[in-house]
């Protein structure tokens, strides 16, 4: 007899705590856990846009930070620095900026993205200097460590670590595969038949 282990998400995905794009309703939830120095994740993140444009409202996109300190000098500092932009309402807008630049993480560089964003200055240079968000950050960590990651990027298709390719060919079929076997949703929230 062959046992398979499954690495499934311990932290179910909370609207009240997690970056979300997409609608709550979607059928398909795409959790990545990630590292905005991670040259993968870096690589992934193209991929991902191409895969939201593509699923359309059938997906929800989700981030958690898994920041790899012991690789990636910067990747701390510039998990704060999104999760201060989000207090201020620019989450996704700082973690775009920061993939699109990841050779430039310095404290300054991430000074001059909360500019570009028009974020309060002093409270988020503030933030940073508090490591405000550090908790928070860790949380996410310590979570992506609970679900079996163990680099970045790890994604999760609707709570089940998927660990084939990532390029956007296969991932966007193993996503059309999760969409077509999801029950489907009613207007009162009840599963209906297919």
């Amino acid at each position: 007899m062959r046992t398979e282990w499954e690495a499934t998400l311990t932290v179910p995905v909370s609207a009240g705590r997690d970056h979300i794009q997409g609608p709550p309703e979607a059928p398909v939830t795409l959790v990545e856990y990630g590292d905005y120095q991670c040259p993968y994740c870096g690589a992934a993140f193209p991929i991902i846009k191409q895969v939201q444009e593509a699923m359309g409202p059938d997906l929800r996109f989700v981030f958690r930070n898994f920041p790899i300190v012991t690789a990636h000098a910067h990747a701390e500092t510039a998990a704060e620095a999104a999760e201060a932009a989000a207090a201020q309402g620019k989450f996704w807008e700082m973690h775009d900026v920061l993939y699109e630049n990841q050779r430039r993480l310095e404290d300054d560089d991430l000074h001059g993205y909360a500019a570009g964003l028009g974020l309060d200055l002093p409270t988020f240079d503030d933030d940073l200097a508090k490591h405000v968000y550090a908790a928070r950050v860790h949380e996410d960590f310590m979570s992506g460590v609970r679900s079996g990651v163990n680099g970045t990027p790890t994604f999760y298709v609707n709570g089940i670590r998927y660990d084939e390719p990532y390029d956007r060919a296969t991932l966007l079929a193993a996503l059309e595969r999760a969409r077509d076997s999801a029950p489907a949703i009613t207007t009162a929230g009840a599963p209906a038949a297919r």
